[in-house]
């Protein structure tokens, strides 16, 4: 398959196909006379590289997980490593971002007239380490 039937059959930009092979996500066609050559089993690769997206994987981590997959270790395996320390992160997004909305949702219900004596802009933040002793 030429990069032009990969691309259109994956629903991809040639330039996103390129990029991945260039950060080590894809691996290196064969190439006939210049021209990329792709097996079809790249399509289930770059689907698989949807999925990891659409999971929230970033670049590096991709790139790390479609090595691990190629370096001989079950897919399952390498995707089970990744996939926990993702919800790890997953689960403080969720943390952090309930804590945005009790925010929002308190200062909405506030009815100050100022700041200097708004409930909410007093209190201190978890973490903050404002005038302790400076």
């Amino acid at each position: 398959m030429t990069i032009g039937d990969v691309a259109a059959r994956s629903g991809l930009r040639t330039s996103a196909i390129r990029y991945y092979e260039s950060v080590g996500i894809l691996p290196e066609p064969e190439r006939v006379n210049g021209r990329r050559r792709y097996d079809p089993d790249v399509l289930h690769v770059l689907h698989a590289v949807g999925v990891a997206r659409a999971a929230g994987f970033g670049i590096a981590e991709l790139r790390q997980l479609f090595q691990g997959i190629r370096g001989h270790e079950a897919p399952s395996a390498v995707w089970e490593r990744f996939a926990e320390q993702k919800l790890r992160e997953v689960d403080a997004l969720i943390q952090r971002a309930n804590e945005m909305r009790r925010l929002l949702e308190e200062g909405l219900r506030c009815g100050c007239l100022g700041i200097d004596e708004c409930v909410l802009f007093g209190q201190s933040l978890p973490g903050d380490v404002t005038d302790q002793g400076a």
